[in-house]
Protein backbone atom coordinates (compact mmCIF):
# COMPACT_ATOMS: atom_id res chain seq x y z
CA UNK A 1 0.00 0.00 0.00
CA UNK A 2 3.01 2.76 0.80
CA UNK A 3 4.68 1.51 -2.20
CA UNK A 4 3.53 4.25 -4.52
CA UNK A 5 7.13 4.85 -6.42
CA UNK A 6 7.87 2.03 -9.28
CA UNK A 7 11.13 0.71 -9.32
CA UNK A 8 12.91 -2.20 -10.04
CA UNK A 9 13.84 -2.23 -6.60
CA UNK A 10 12.17 -1.38 -3.62
CA UNK A 11 13.76 2.09 -1.54
CA UNK A 12 15.49 1.03 1.25
CA UNK A 13 18.42 2.95 2.91
CA UNK A 14 21.74 2.84 1.65
CA UNK A 15 23.68 3.67 4.63
CA UNK A 16 24.66 1.57 7.92
CA UNK A 17 23.47 2.96 10.49
CA UNK A 18 23.77 2.07 14.36
CA UNK A 19 20.29 1.66 16.19
CA UNK A 20 18.83 1.37 12.09
CA UNK A 21 15.02 0.25 12.45
CA UNK A 22 14.79 -2.25 9.07
CA UNK A 23 14.29 -5.37 11.13
CA UNK A 24 12.02 -3.81 12.86
CA UNK A 25 9.65 -2.59 10.64
CA UNK A 26 7.18 -5.83 10.92
CA UNK A 27 7.17 -5.45 14.65
CA UNK A 28 6.40 -1.87 14.09
CA UNK A 29 4.14 -2.00 11.49
CA UNK A 30 0.63 -2.85 13.79
CA UNK A 31 1.23 0.79 15.43
CA UNK A 32 1.76 3.15 12.51
CA UNK A 33 -1.35 5.43 11.71
CA UNK A 34 -2.79 4.18 8.07
CA UNK A 35 -1.53 6.15 5.05
CA UNK A 36 -5.50 8.30 5.21
CA UNK A 37 -4.66 9.19 8.84
CA UNK A 38 -2.23 11.75 8.18
CA UNK A 39 -1.16 14.13 5.93
CA UNK A 40 3.07 15.06 6.86
CA UNK A 41 5.49 12.78 7.89
CA UNK A 42 7.97 14.16 10.58
CA UNK A 43 11.54 12.04 11.18
CA UNK A 44 13.99 14.65 13.39
CA UNK A 45 16.35 12.11 13.70
CA UNK A 46 16.59 10.51 10.39
CA UNK A 47 19.53 8.71 10.69
CA UNK A 48 19.30 5.41 8.21
CA UNK A 49 15.69 6.88 7.24
CA UNK A 50 14.57 3.10 7.49
CA UNK A 51 11.17 4.07 8.50
CA UNK A 52 10.75 6.81 6.04
CA UNK A 53 11.66 4.20 2.88
CA UNK A 54 9.01 1.67 3.98
CA UNK A 55 5.92 4.27 4.73
CA UNK A 56 7.12 6.26 1.31
CA UNK A 57 4.84 9.30 2.76
CA UNK A 58 3.72 11.67 0.05
CA UNK A 59 4.91 14.83 2.03
CA UNK A 60 7.57 14.08 4.49
CA UNK A 61 10.28 16.43 6.55
CA UNK A 62 13.33 14.64 7.53
CA UNK A 63 15.76 16.47 10.11
CA UNK A 64 19.06 15.81 11.38
CA UNK A 65 21.49 17.88 13.23
CA UNK A 66 24.26 16.23 11.74
CA UNK A 67 24.50 18.42 8.28
CA UNK A 68 26.58 16.24 6.88
CA UNK A 69 24.04 13.31 6.85
CA UNK A 70 21.54 16.07 5.29
CA UNK A 71 23.91 16.65 2.47
CA UNK A 72 24.68 12.94 1.67
CA UNK A 73 20.36 13.06 1.57
CA UNK A 74 20.16 16.49 -0.22
CA UNK A 75 22.93 15.28 -2.94
CA UNK A 76 21.19 11.68 -3.66
CA UNK A 77 17.55 13.63 -3.79
CA UNK A 78 19.24 16.05 -6.62
CA UNK A 79 22.43 14.83 -8.16
CA UNK A 80 22.65 11.19 -7.34
CA UNK A 81 24.50 10.67 -10.51
CA UNK A 82 27.41 12.98 -9.33
CA UNK A 83 27.41 10.90 -6.39
CA UNK A 84 27.70 7.32 -8.06
CA UNK A 85 30.64 8.94 -10.13
CA UNK A 86 32.43 10.05 -7.09
CA UNK A 87 31.85 6.73 -5.41
CA UNK A 88 33.08 4.64 -8.30
CA UNK A 89 36.42 6.59 -7.89
CA UNK A 90 36.90 5.90 -4.46
CA UNK A 91 35.16 1.78 -4.97
CA UNK A 92 38.19 1.53 -7.85
CA UNK A 93 41.14 2.91 -5.27
CA UNK A 94 39.98 1.45 -1.88
CA UNK A 95 42.51 -0.10 0.06
CA UNK A 96 43.89 0.93 3.80
CA UNK A 97 46.24 3.79 2.84
CA UNK A 98 43.39 5.54 0.82
CA UNK A 99 40.89 5.03 3.35
CA UNK A 100 43.05 7.18 5.68
CA UNK A 101 43.50 9.77 3.15
CA UNK A 102 39.77 9.86 2.05
CA UNK A 103 38.51 10.30 5.89
CA UNK A 104 41.48 13.13 6.69
CA UNK A 105 40.00 15.31 3.92
CA UNK A 106 36.56 16.99 3.64
CA UNK A 107 35.87 17.99 -0.24
CA UNK A 108 34.27 21.52 -0.73
CA UNK A 109 31.69 20.18 -3.59
CA UNK A 110 28.81 18.94 -1.92
CA UNK A 111 28.30 15.89 -4.00
CA UNK A 112 31.94 14.73 -3.63
CA UNK A 113 31.39 15.42 0.24
CA UNK A 114 28.50 13.50 0.29
CA UNK A 115 30.14 10.38 -1.47
CA UNK A 116 32.94 10.20 0.84
CA UNK A 117 30.55 10.17 3.76
CA UNK A 118 28.99 6.93 1.77
CA UNK A 119 32.79 5.46 0.81
CA UNK A 120 33.35 6.08 4.99
CA UNK A 121 30.27 4.52 5.98
CA UNK A 122 30.52 1.54 3.73
CA UNK A 123 34.32 0.47 4.51
CA UNK A 124 34.36 1.96 8.25
CA UNK A 125 34.47 -0.67 11.47
CA UNK A 126 31.15 -1.49 12.12
CA UNK A 127 29.65 0.89 9.63
CA UNK A 128 29.65 3.80 12.55
CA UNK A 129 29.65 7.21 12.51
CA UNK A 130 31.17 9.28 15.01
CA UNK A 131 32.88 12.60 15.16
CA UNK A 132 35.60 13.66 17.47
CA UNK A 133 34.86 17.53 19.76
CA UNK A 134 36.33 19.16 16.38
CA UNK A 135 33.83 17.26 14.20
CA UNK A 136 36.38 15.33 12.41
CA UNK A 137 35.14 11.63 11.20
CA UNK A 138 37.30 9.37 13.36
CA UNK A 139 35.84 5.63 12.88
CA UNK A 140 38.93 3.70 12.16
CA UNK A 141 38.77 1.51 8.82
CA UNK A 142 36.54 -2.09 8.92
CA UNK A 143 37.81 -6.07 8.04
CA UNK A 144 35.76 -6.25 4.72
CA UNK A 145 37.44 -8.60 1.74
CA UNK A 146 34.75 -6.81 -1.05
CA UNK A 147 32.97 -4.06 0.52
CA UNK A 148 29.98 -2.69 -1.89
CA UNK A 149 31.03 1.15 -1.99
CA UNK A 150 29.06 2.23 -5.27
CA UNK A 151 25.09 0.62 -5.46
CA UNK A 152 23.89 2.89 -8.54
CA UNK A 153 20.28 1.36 -8.48
CA UNK A 154 20.03 2.00 -4.67
CA UNK A 155 21.05 5.15 -4.92
CA UNK A 156 18.38 6.06 -8.02
CA UNK A 157 15.47 4.53 -6.11
CA UNK A 158 16.25 6.35 -2.82
CA UNK A 159 16.96 9.55 -5.15
CA UNK A 160 13.49 8.99 -6.26
CA UNK A 161 11.69 8.13 -3.04
CA UNK A 162 13.59 11.53 -1.40
CA UNK A 163 12.04 14.11 -3.90
CA UNK A 164 9.19 13.72 -2.02
CA UNK A 165 11.03 14.88 1.28
CA UNK A 166 12.18 18.20 2.73
CA UNK A 167 15.44 17.66 4.30
CA UNK A 168 16.45 19.48 7.18
CA UNK A 169 19.54 20.64 9.43
CA UNK A 170 18.79 21.00 12.63
CA UNK A 171 17.32 19.76 15.65
CA UNK A 172 14.68 17.68 16.70
CA UNK A 173 12.80 20.36 18.46
CA UNK A 174 12.29 22.46 15.51
CA UNK A 175 9.36 19.94 15.01
CA UNK A 176 7.34 21.96 17.51
CA UNK A 177 7.39 24.88 14.38
CA UNK A 178 5.68 22.52 12.10
CA UNK A 179 3.54 19.84 13.36
CA UNK A 180 0.86 21.39 14.67
CA UNK A 181 -2.30 18.90 14.89
CA UNK A 182 -3.52 15.15 14.60
CA UNK A 183 -2.92 15.15 10.26
CA UNK A 184 0.76 15.14 11.13
CA UNK A 185 2.77 11.99 12.13
CA UNK A 186 6.12 12.31 14.01
CA UNK A 187 8.46 9.33 14.81
CA UNK A 188 11.22 10.28 16.97
CA UNK A 189 14.58 7.70 16.60
CA UNK A 190 17.27 9.20 18.97
CA UNK A 191 20.44 7.91 20.53
CA UNK A 192 19.17 5.55 22.77
CA UNK A 193 19.11 6.12 26.80
CA UNK A 194 22.58 3.80 27.93
CA UNK A 195 21.86 0.69 29.33
CA UNK A 196 24.77 1.23 31.60
CA UNK A 197 28.21 2.67 31.77
CA UNK A 198 29.78 0.75 29.11
CA UNK A 199 27.54 1.49 26.71
CA UNK A 200 27.11 5.00 26.63
CA UNK A 201 27.39 5.46 22.92
CA UNK A 202 25.00 8.66 22.46
CA UNK A 203 27.45 10.68 20.20
CA UNK A 204 27.00 9.98 16.28
CA UNK A 205 28.05 14.06 15.99
CA UNK A 206 30.09 16.24 17.37
CA UNK A 207 26.72 16.43 19.44
CA UNK A 208 26.23 14.25 22.59
CA UNK A 209 23.09 12.99 23.40
CA UNK A 210 22.68 13.50 27.56
CA UNK A 211 20.02 12.73 29.98
CA UNK A 212 18.81 16.38 29.66
CA UNK A 213 18.11 15.86 25.69
CA UNK A 214 15.91 13.05 26.57
CA UNK A 215 14.27 15.11 29.42
CA UNK A 216 13.61 18.36 26.28
CA UNK A 217 12.91 15.31 23.82
CA UNK A 218 9.88 13.96 26.17
CA UNK A 219 8.71 17.48 26.87
CA UNK A 220 8.50 17.87 23.00
CA UNK A 221 6.55 14.32 22.94
CA UNK A 222 4.38 15.96 25.10
CA UNK A 223 3.62 19.34 23.47
CA UNK A 224 2.96 17.16 20.39
CA UNK A 225 0.53 14.69 21.84
CA UNK A 226 -1.46 17.67 23.65
CA UNK A 227 -1.74 18.88 20.05
CA UNK A 228 -3.11 16.09 18.83
CA UNK A 229 -0.34 15.11 16.83
CA UNK A 230 0.56 11.49 16.54
CA UNK A 231 3.79 10.39 17.80
CA UNK A 232 6.28 7.38 17.83
CA UNK A 233 9.05 7.31 19.86
CA UNK A 234 11.82 4.22 20.12
CA UNK A 235 14.49 4.41 22.90
CA UNK A 236 15.96 1.89 25.32
CA UNK A 237 13.70 0.06 27.42
CA UNK A 238 14.98 1.22 30.62
CA UNK A 239 13.62 2.18 34.06
CA UNK A 240 14.92 6.23 33.03
CA UNK A 241 12.68 6.23 29.76
CA UNK A 242 9.67 4.30 30.80
CA UNK A 243 9.63 6.62 34.41
CA UNK A 244 10.06 9.66 31.49
CA UNK A 245 7.15 8.54 29.34
CA UNK A 246 4.83 7.56 32.47
CA UNK A 247 1.30 7.74 31.51
CA UNK A 248 1.97 7.09 27.64
CA UNK A 249 1.15 3.44 26.10
CA UNK A 250 4.27 1.73 25.67
CA UNK A 251 4.97 -1.53 23.64
CA UNK A 252 8.02 -4.01 24.03
CA UNK A 253 10.15 -4.50 20.91
CA UNK A 254 12.45 -7.48 20.79
CA UNK A 255 15.95 -6.57 18.81
CA UNK A 256 19.03 -7.65 18.65
CA UNK A 257 21.85 -5.35 19.32
CA UNK A 258 24.74 -5.54 16.66
CA UNK A 259 27.33 -3.18 17.96
CA UNK A 260 29.13 -3.58 21.56
CA UNK A 261 32.85 -3.44 22.31
CA UNK A 262 32.24 -6.67 24.00
CA UNK A 263 30.66 -9.54 21.10
CA UNK A 264 29.37 -11.35 24.07
CA UNK A 265 26.84 -8.63 24.76
CA UNK A 266 25.67 -8.51 21.58
CA UNK A 267 22.21 -10.24 20.41
CA UNK A 268 18.57 -10.23 21.81
CA UNK A 269 17.91 -7.45 23.93
CA UNK A 270 14.27 -5.40 24.35
CA UNK A 271 13.50 -1.71 23.20
CA UNK A 272 10.50 0.25 23.95
CA UNK A 273 8.28 2.17 21.62
CA UNK A 274 6.28 4.77 22.97
CA UNK A 275 2.53 6.03 21.65
CA UNK A 276 1.06 9.06 21.75
CA UNK A 277 -1.99 7.57 22.02
CA UNK A 278 -3.79 3.68 21.71
CA UNK A 279 -3.32 2.20 18.81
Amino acid sequence: MHQLIVDPISPRPFLKWAGGKGQLIAQYRPFFPAEHEYDTYYEPFVGGGAIFFWLLPGRSRLMDINPELVNVYRCVRSEVEAVIQALRVHELNHNKEYYYFIRAHLPERPAERAARFIYLNKTCFNGLYRENSRGQFNVPMGSYKNPRICNPDLLRTASRALRRAELIEGSFDQVLQEAVGDRDFVYFDPPYQPLSQTSSFTAYSRYSFTETDQVRLRDVFVELAARGVRVLLSNSDCEFIRELYQGFPIQTISAIRAINSNAQRRGKITEVLVMSREP
